[in-house]
């Protein structure tokens, strides 16, 4: 069977700079390659527009989905699936050996892993397994202020609350089933951090960069800069293998400087929103997927990316002309 070199980003969007991330490796590695996109409406996707040609799919939740991208990775030698939102990925994961069949690696971590980072109960006894502290458990009923609460199972910050007093756990709060409460987190005192792992094909850690977040917008990074400080040291040695890990993998924390607390929130077994700072950095997971997924080259173990990388993020676009909307 003749090796499938190109790659399909899924639900590629806004995320432009990953797009040309990708394409910029790719061209230099396997120069004949192309970088594909996927979109349920490529015309409105900027991503899309810049990518080597975006294909239509119907929602992840359809019956017809995994039909649909086993065709376009079939008919366009399609090596490597990169998906990006978390609805995907535990869809792929379930069918990820029916595209090996045809030279396809789809890049998502095993079903029971991304399970776990989808149940945040889940994840954080995952972080105390790796004795990693978490929030600790409050009581609704009995209540130690100020708490937050939040979904076990949200996404995008959606349904969170800091609860600074009896009067704010409202009927809606107090009704909501999936809500768990648990200590809130001084952001006077704790950084929020986001740091991209990088897992080979063995859940081993080849690269860890930890971005603190100086500014955020809409839930997503918009100033950040790298760090190499305890966070580093402290995240290395507790997360060298995860079984079931796979690419890369997006985690959240908070860490205070004073007493070098830090402190496990989520994991998204993706590549986050705010990746491309640590691609500025030096730690260039496309080259890495492609060296192990495409070229069939063992991955080593990377530290030198660059500490103190400051990311200043800014509006662009995207021009079509003709789009005949």
């Amino acid at each position: 069977m003749k090796k499938c070199c190109n790659i399909l980003i899924t639900s590629a969007g806004k995320r432009v700079a990953l797009l040309k991330e990708f394409k910029e490796t790719l061209g230099k590695l396997i120069p004949d390659a192309k970088v594909f996109t996927t979109e349920l409406n490529p015309l409105l996707s900027p991503a899309a527009a810049l990518s080597d040609g975006c294909f239509k799919v119907p929602r992840v939740t359809e019956e017809g989905y995994i039909d649909s991208l086993y065709d376009i990775c079939r008919d366009n030698a399609v090596g490597l699936i990169v998906p990006t939102i978390d609805t995907e990925l535990l869809v792929l994961a379930q069918n990820r050996e029916q595209f090996t069949g045809i030279g396809c690696n789809v890049i998502v971590s095993d079903y029971d892993f991304i399970a776990l980072c989808r149940d945040k109960r889940k994840t954080g006894a995952f972080f105390t397994s790796k004795g990693i502290r978490v929030p600790q458990e409050r009581d609704k009923d009995n209540p130690v202020f100020p708490m937050f609460a939040k979904p076990y199972d949200g996404s995008l910050s959606k349904d969170i609350y800091v609860l600074r007093s009896t009067e704010d756990i409202t009927p809606e709060v107090r009704s909501n089933e999936k809500l768990m409460f648990m200590e809130y987190v001084d952001k006077e005192k704790y950084s929020e951090y986001t740091v991209d792992l990088y897992y080979n094909a063995k859940g081993e850690l080849m690269c860890l960069v930890p971005r603190e977040r100086l500014e955020i917008r809409a839930g997503e990074i918009n100033k950040g800069i790298t760090r190499k400080n305890y966070v580093y040291s402290f995240l290395h040695e507790r997360l060298k293998n995860i079984a079931g890990a796979r690419g890369c993998i997006c985690a959240q924390f908070f860490y205070c400087a004073e007493n070098n607390d830090v402190v496990g929130i989520e994991i998204n077994p993706r590549f986050g929103g705010g990746y491309p700072l640590s691609y500025a950095a030096g730690a260039n997971y496309p080259e890495y997927l492609i060296r192990e997924y495409l070229m069939d080259e063992v991955i080593e173990p990377f530290g030198d990316w660059s500490d103190a990388m400051l990311m200043l993020r800014y509006d662009d676009a995207v021009f079509i002309k003709g789009a005949g909307l």
